[in-house]
């Protein structure tokens, strides 16, 4: 049996490297992997959390997380995709959409 330490602390390391990849890079794409690698780590301390309480609850938040992960990427993505087509760059300090 694993301790749930070592999946709360995995789940603070993914969720670092989400941050610190969100702050850092300057690419669109980059940045929304990074957005939804802070959902997974999430999602993986409700898991913790639920297992080790032995509640259900928790896989339901982790069942609403990922539906809207799941509607974050189809938007996001759409979006980002719109924005790749008017501008040819997805570098976040050249997308400046109030001017021309």
């Amino acid at each position: 049996m694993v301790p749930i330490a070592y999946y709360l602390v995995l789940a603070a390391v993914l969720f670092c490297i989400g941050i610190a990849a969100f702050l850092i890079k300057r690419n669109v794409i980059t940045i929304f992997m990074s957005i939804e690698l802070m959902l997974n780590a999430v999602n993986l301390t409700f898991v913790a959390f639920a297992h080790m309480w032995h509640q259900v609850s928790g896989q339901i938040f982790v069942f609403f997380v990922m539906v809207v992960a799941a509607a974050e990427a189809a938007v996001g993505l759409a979006i980002i995709i719109a924005l790749f087509r008017v501008r040819q760059t997805l570098n976040v300090d050249q997308i400046d959409l109030l001017k021309n």
